[in-house]
């Protein structure tokens, strides 16, 4: 029983735990006799962020408690300033003080690695254990500091209320992240929950569960991860289907847990902005980006693209900013060159395309638009699962075998049936996710409104069902969401 309530390293509270849904459950019978309380509700969802921080990170929930209090004063300080000097000062450390945190924790020994390599030195690595989501709060943070210097919201009534936005646990450790200004309005008005919100919101978590514990995690442990670990020890099509499978495991484990995050949140009455729209689907790399984690995507736009000048300062300029939103991205992802490289190949092709966008006119008739729409999401797939190889291998190194291996792939029959009668539960759980994504979105839509309009019985009994085959299909071993390390 203790153990429910002790930080265990090796088992982090997630959201596709029997222990988190168990937890949540008596933690939202509790809330839902609380729920017109406004102080009091606040308080006591503050009070469970911070133990579901700690039971997923240990007792770096500190460090989230002083980093609250930090921005919650410095920013105060920022909105009552009116010299604009002082305002800007006051800007300028609050985002440097949480870059300093998220670069010492992130980011020290990657450097020192390169200032050994360079130097041809021997400064010891440092022993720091990264917090678990830090990227994504200290986000928050940032953005929150400088849309109250831009003067585009009011600031947090008080310590208590900054608390709330900066640590609410659906969205704390993986995002999305939230802008203050769509997130606090709806902690000052009265929370209702409908029936549309309700089903809506298990709608949504039973898809969750199935997209990290189902798909993703099967995928990763019976296929992915043994290929990425030895590329050279399988054959070419093994390896040209791991780089597949990747695409749709990373995809499956993120977007899962948004829609769990979303699902959660709806649960209280907080609505989240959405995080992912197929972006498989994507005929560009530019329209992958508005589909794939938006509100990222949609972050390094307002505060970093924009801030470096945008479009506005010219064609070469533009493609400038572009390639070093998206380097600096791909850093933001993990301190290593791959991520860097990943980055770096998505600002490219960005820059590209706004290039040949300015010169390339394709004539707009049905035909032309259904056949552009269906090769341009076959080559932005191709790239993007490409790209995906640098961001999931440990190294250049296993990245150039596992795509060496890959280009050799033959289309001799007999050879990919053996390849898929060799792995015929991994093949139709990947076919599986793969059909999830591409299902079209009226009928996703139309699904959860029948799933909505059941009766009690029969939503519990879907439910039930749901959860039968998370545990049926499960590990032994839960595997931790792959946007925990970032």
């Amino acid at each position: 029983m203790t153990s429910w309530f002790v930080y265990d390293p090796k088992a982090p509270l997630l959201f596709s735990s029997s222990l988190f849904m168990g937890l949540f459950l008596v933690f939202y019978l509790i809330y839902i006799y609380i729920y017109d309380f406004n102080r009091l509700r606040t308080l006591y969802v503050l009070l469970f962020s911070f133990f579901f921080y700690y039971k997923a990170g240990g007792m770096y929930f500190i460090l989230l408690i002083a980093c609250s209090v930090l921005n919650y004063f410095l920013s105060k300080l920022l909105h009552w300033a009116k010299k604009a000097a002082i305002r800007k000062f006051l800007v300028t450390f609050l985002v440097v003080m949480n870059l300093g945190i998220l670069v010492y924790y992130k980011y020290t020994n990657f450097i020192i690695g390169n200032i050994n390599a360079v130097f041809n030195g021997d400064i010891p690595l440092q022993n720091i254990i990264l917090p678990i989501g830090i990227s994504f709060f200290l986000f928050q943070a940032i953005s929150y500091a400088i849309d109250v210097y831009r003067r585009q919201i009011e600031p947090a009534s008080n310590l208590l209320d900054f608390s709330f936005y900066l640590c609410f646990f659906p969205q704390l450790v993986a995002g999305p992240i939230v802008r203050a200004k769509e997130f606090l309005p709806q902690m000052y008005k009265k929370l209702v929950l409908t029936k549309e919100d309700m089903g809506k919101a298990l709608f949504l978590i039973m898809v969750g569960l199935i997209k990290k514990s189902v798909i993703s995690d099967y995928i990763s442990l019976n296929f992915v991860d043994r290929i990425f670990s030895a590329p050279n020890s399988y054959t070419a099509i093994e390896n040209l289907l791991a780089a597949y499978g990747y695409a749709i495991q990373i995809y499956c484990d993120f977007s899962g847990y948004s829609d769990m995050a979303i699902g959660i949140a709806l649960l209280m009455g907080f609505k989240l902005p959405v995080n992912f729209l197929t972006p498989y689907k994507s005929k560009s790399v530019t329209e992958f980006w508005r589909r794939w984690h938006i509100s990222l995507s949609s972050w390094l736009r307002d505060y970093l693209y924009i801030s470096l000048g945008g479009n506005r300062l010219g064609k070469s300029r533009t493609y400038v900013n572009l390639f070093l939103t998206m380097l600096i991205g791909g850093l933001w992802h993990g301190a290593a060159w791959r991520f860097v490289v990943w980055g770096g190949l998505h600002g490219v092709a960005l820059a590209i395309e706004r290039l040949l966008k300015s010169y390339i006119k394709i004539p707009q008739n049905i035909i032309t638009r259904i056949f552009t729409r269906i090769i341009g999401v076959i080559i932005t797939f191709h790239f993007v699962t490409f790209a995906w190889v640098f961001f999931r291998a440990q190294d250049f190194s296993t990245a150039i075998d596992l795509i060496g291996m890959a280009s050799k792939v033959d289309f001799e029959q007999e050879h990919w049936l053996a390849v898929i009668d060799a792995y015929k539960n991994v093949m139709i759980v990947l076919l599986s996710g793969f059909i999830m994504h591409f299902l079209p979105n009226f009928f996703v839509q139309w699904l959860q409104k029948i799933f909505t309009a059941l009766p009690i019985l029969a939503k519990a009994l879907v439910i039930g069902l749901v959860l039968w085959l998370v545990h049926a299909t499960a590990s032994s071993e839960i595997q931790p969401f792959i946007y925990f390390q970032f």
